[in-house]
């Protein structure tokens, strides 16, 4: 086979997308809408969530084993739209897989709130491992050395995206009792660092105002993979824009929650439940 043979044959495999549940749907959506002639494979880790306040090591044995099951159904690239996973695991799967590329959200995020800041106060909410582990102050500040970076951990938003309560006295309540003790020194930007976040971005727009600029890690990992695809010759040329789910355990919860993330229906043939 020639050279030129192998790259259209590669180009025309599907992206493999990874979370570790349905949060990463926020993440497919905006990639759909970016690449709609790409094919997906989602795999959602629904047996082992939430990764945000597990171990290191225990995140990176998951999210190996969650990489290498993509990579055996022949992607093209892996994009991981898992905050935490690409907080703890990132270049450890890389060397994993070899030549596969591997797009994490936490670069793609970090360097959009870079640009979005005007005064250089970021505030980063995310879960307790992503928080803690501090990849985004990393990543910041190696862009930035002069940004001056709040972070809290919001990991009650996980549960709320879960369950569809974005919106109302409820969320709202639950946004004020994280976000008002960050904006007694206003940031200029607000970077969401948990792919569940966008859910709730118009429950958090009311609490912090207009003033706010607030970065949606989501659609910035997108706008990433679509440069990195063109880059290295993979974009698909023909049709495509098929998407199939795997769940590692209730199809039936997969529906109906990554219903509401994807804003469409999951029907049941298109979600096969694997076990890692």
């Amino acid at each position: 086979m020639s050279s030129s043979s192998r790259t259209c044959a590669l180009s025309d495999r599907p992206i493999g997308v990874f979370d570790s549940g349905v949060g990463g749907l926020t993440v497919l959506r905006a990639l759909s809408v970016a690449l709609p002639q790409e094919d997906f494979i989602y795999l959602g880790d629904t047996a082992r969530l939430p990764y945000g306040t597990k171990s290191p090591e225990t995140v990176e044995r998951y999210f190996l084993q969650c990489a290498e099951a993509l990579a055996a159904r022949d992607v093209k690239c892996l994009v991981v739209a898992c905050n935490t996973a690409s907080s703890v695991g990132l270049s450890h799967v890389g060397d994993r897989l070899g030549s596969l590329p591997v797009v994490g959200v936490i670069e793609p995020g970090a360097e959009a709130a870079c640009k979005a800041s005007r005064s250089g106060h970021i505030a980063v909410i995310a879960t307790e491992r992503t928080v803690s582990g501090g990849a985004y102050q990393k990543a910041i500040l190696r862009r930035r050395q002069d940004a001056r970076i709040t972070t809290r951990a919001t990991p009650l938003f996980v549960a709320l995206a879960e369950e569809g309560l974005c919106h109302g006295p409820i969320a709202e309540g639950i946004a004020r009792h994280y976000l008002d003790s960050i904006f007694v020194e206003p940031p200029d930007t607000l970077l969401l660092g948990c792919t569940h976040f966008p859910m709730l971005a118009e429950t958090i727009r009311r609490v912090v105002g207009g003033g706010v600029t607030i970065v949606d890690s989501a659609a910035t990992t997108a706008a990433s993979v679509a440069r990195m695809l063109t880059d290295s010759g993979l974009s698909r040329s023909s049709n495509g824009g098929k998407v199939r789910f795997l769940a590692t355990d209730s199809v039936d919860r997969f529906m109906k929650v990554g219903g509401g993330f994807l804003d469409r229906r999951i029907a049941p043939d298109e979600v096969e439940l694997v076990d890692l």
